[in-house]
């Protein structure tokens, strides 16, 4: 049975990877210094003879007792306004975590895949309509995004000096970089991201706050970034020396919408609510518009999102109307199957 670490595990979108790992019969370690409130995240796994957890802080060395086939590393301070904030915590969490986990990967002396999670803020935004791709410069005017460009530098970094593709036959090792758009989905209860505050506003009876209402992001269902790092691990797996490095996952260029409308569609599928604009005179500087350039995960890995970003959202509003406190496990379920049943159709498996 093929082994997979998992950082970040215990967290919205990690725990959901998690979930789909044990369900396609590998078995994971999930690494996470995680907080109280994600807890419930990996509840449902404690039983399960092929889940193993490990109480950790990336910001050190990994346990060298940790042997692994794949590792997704998810692990971050993901928050732009909280970088603002905490900058010192950001870097180390985000930059130094980076270098233990590929450092960890190095140590290993067995073949291994990892699939670095960092995200679509690390370009040099110009704040222009074209969609960045991923030889575009990196950047970052935010702590978050800045400690992301960081990570990508040290990803690139290892691969030069430790993980050379040109020589794959002497260490076996590949990793690629992930930049995907906004995720959104259930199971998310953060501070500061959109859809939860939608959600505790509205179950609250209260109306939603909008500080950057016209602001333009590539909107996508969690499922989706998901089965992209999922399929990509795969292809590295089979042709480790021809696939590309960095990948951008996001929605189609139609789908990059202003924050504004994804708000209306949430209240829409709600069926009651308001929102109200509150622009705050002294916020942190955030990005105003932001696009990718998918072309290259289509070409290389025949992927395409299937969603579309009003879908997203009604799939997410729906998700958490849903919600009982109790039935977390059976509407990520559901989700799943409904999302890969789409896919199937919408995509054929590369044969």
């Amino acid at each position: 049975m093929q082994k997979v670490l998992v950082t970040g595990g215990a967290g919205f979108i990690g725990s959901q990877l998690c979930k789909q790992l044990l369900e396609n019969g590998y078995f994971v370690i999930c690494v996470d210094n995680f907080l109280t409130s994600q807890e419930k995240n990996i509840e449902q796994f404690r039983n399960n003879s092929n889940f193993e957890f490990i109480k950790h802080d990336v910001i050190e060395p990994l346990p060298d007792t940790i042997q692994t086939d794949f590792i997704f590393h998810l692990a971050a301070q993901a928050l732009v306004r909280h970088s603002y904030e905490e900058p010192l915590e950001t870097f180390r969490v985000n930059a130094i975590g980076t270098a233990n986990v590929l450092n960890a990967m190095r140590k290993l002396e067995r073949r291994c895949i990892a699939i670095i999670v960092t995200t679509d803020k690390v370009y040099q935004n110009q704040e222009r309509d074209e969609p960045y791709r991923e030889e575009e410069r990196l950047g970052g005017y935010d702590p978050y995004s800045a400690s992301k460009a960081c990570a990508e530098l040290i990803i690139e970094s290892y691969r030069n000096s430790f993980f050379n593709p040109a020589e794959f036959t002497h260490h076996h090792k590949s990793i690629a970089s992930v930049r995907a758009g906004n995720v959104i989905g259930g199971g998310d209860w953060a501070k500061d991201r959109i859809v939860p505050d939608i959600v505790r506003a509205l179950q609250n009876r209260e109306p939603v706050i909008l500080r950057n209402p016209k602001a333009v992001r590539p909107w996508q269902h969690v499922l989706e970034p998901l089965h992209a790092y999922l399929l990509l691990a795969r292809r590295l797996a089979e042709t480790p020396d021809i696939v590309r490095t960095e990948y951008n996952f996001g929605p189609e260029l139609t789908d990059c919408l202003p924050v504004e409308d994804m708000v209306r569609h949430a209240i829409q599928v709600w069926q009651s609510g308001t929102y109200q604009m509150q622009p705050q005179k002294d916020a942190p500087h955030e990005a105003g518009l932001l696009k990718l350039d998918i072309s290259r995960a289509r070409r290389d890995l025949d992927w395409k999102p299937v969603y579309n970003a009003p879908t997203a959202m009604q799939k997410t509003i729906q998700w958490y109307k849903s919600f009982d406190g109790n039935n977390a496990t059976i509407l990520l379920e559901n989700d799943i199957l409904e999302f890969m049943k789409l896919y199937e159709r919408a995509v054929p498996s590369p044969v």
